[in-house]
């Protein structure tokens, strides 16, 4: 079963390479979706999958990649949008 959820991280998390620690480990899980800088300093981040693999990704954002401190994960589940890969907005 497809999971998609949205999540949206705070914290040192913006300038630790966070988006391309996040790609990585989302492509390994065999995830879709994306992962973005937003202007108030947090990161956000769509992820689609299997129920399993996508709880995996929001344990890892919950630690972020070595130089990040996530102080605050928000997370909501949201409809699939069949995304067909996982990509780095910029």
């Amino acid at each position: 079963m497809t999971r998609a959820v949205e999540v949206r991280i705070t914290g040192r998390v913006q300038g630790v390479s966070f988006r391309a620690y996040a790609a990585r480990e989302a492509v390994r899980l065999e995830l879709v979706g994306w992962v973005r800088n937003e202007p108030d300093g947090s990161v956000a981040a769509h992820l689609e999958g299997p129920d399993d693999d996508v709880d995996e990704m929001v344990a890892w954002c919950r630690q972020g990649p070595p130089g990040a401190r996530v102080d605050r994960l928000e997370l909501h589940d949201v409809p699939p949008t069949g995304a067909s890969r996982f990509e780095v907005d910029y």
